[in-house]
């Protein structure tokens, strides 16, 4: 009763055409690259009996929600890039606020548990198939579902209660929560705040706990063989750049009030679609086993 608002107007990556087309043919071929590189992935994992270690488990859960967080705005800019007017329904555009957070969300969790997972199995080698067996496996997943969800539905609460009565015109590719609180029809101050102690936070504790957990790992790397170093290394380098690649941009856009700045958009672009996109060759390129496993499927 409080919106009448119904449909949202968005400005996309850019309003000139020609650089419009250009960004089309990078976006498709980076969705390409996400949904056939994260597939491949997991039916590796699936198909192959030397993969079958809790670090692979975590690994094609996280090329699933991969290929699902980057399905939620790749598909629309695309379509968008090539149209005059982007249009977006209310309805269309809280369910896309609400995916987005969702998978994102989701895949926090997962990169964290994925650290804890190195952790104990580089400093506590010999008890690590009890700590980490198929059942605590099982639970971690789950968790980072529940978590995701959680964290979405209290995401989506927050605009969905504002009165949206004026400006219909988002300057995003996707719905978010800062572009939507900047169209709302009163104080979202307090609002704002919320959003980030929300999703600020939850990247920051999560962020600080993955350097935590790689910093133990570099000690602990000291009384291991120079081969089991170097491999330890070669793994937890993987872990750290998609870490990086992922975190930077959510802890830059979300760790502040309901502001937005200009280049939101290409901050958005690196963890909405170039990590999910840089995943497959981060984890592929650096493991032997997935190389080996990949080689035997073909």
């Amino acid at each position: 009763n409080k919106t009448n608002v119904t449909e949202f107007i968005l400005h996309g990556l850019t309003q000139d055409k020609r650089v419009a087309k250009v960004c089309f043919l990078l976006s498709l071929v980076f969705y390409a690259t996400i949904i056939f590189g994260n597939l491949l992935i997991i039916i590796t994992i699936k198909t192959s009996e030397q993969l079958n270690s809790p670090m692979y488990f975590f690994l094609s859960y996280l090329s699933f929600v991969d290929i699902s967080y980057s399905t939620v705005t790749a598909p629309k800019l695309m379509y968008d890039l090539l149209v005059e007017k982007k249009t977006i329904s209310f309805v269309g555009c809280i369910a896309q606020l609400f995916a987005g957070h969702f998978f994102g969300c989701t895949e926090i969790f997962l990169l964290t548990v994925m650290a804890y997972d190195r952790c104990i199995a580089i400093c506590k080698p010999l008890h690590y198939t009890n700590i980490v067996n198929k059942h605590v496996c099982g639970w971690l997943v789950a968790a980072s579902w529940v978590g995701g969800f959680v964290h979405s539905v209290v995401q989506t609460l927050l605009p969905i209660q504002l009165p949206f009565c004026g400006p219909n015109e988002i300057d995003h590719y996707f719905c978010d929560v800062h572009p939507l609180l900047k169209l709302a029809c009163t104080d979202t101050h307090i609002t704002g705040v919320t959003v980030a102690a929300n999703s600020g936070v939850i990247s920051l504790i999560c962020f600080v706990v993955l350097v935590v957990s790689y910093a133990v790992i570099l000690v602990s790397l000291r009384t291991h063989s120079s081969e089991g170093r170097l491999k330890a290394l070669y793994t937890c380098t993987s872990h750290i750049t998609v870490v990086v690649l992922f975190f930077g941009p959510c802890i830059f856009i979300y760790m502040r009030p309901s502001t937005t700045f200009s280049a939101d958009k290409m901050v958005s672009v690196f963890y909405t679609i170039i990590t999910p996109m840089l995943n497959p060759l981060i984890y592929t390129l650096r493991n032997e086993e997935v190389k080996n496993a990949m080689k035997k499927l073909w």
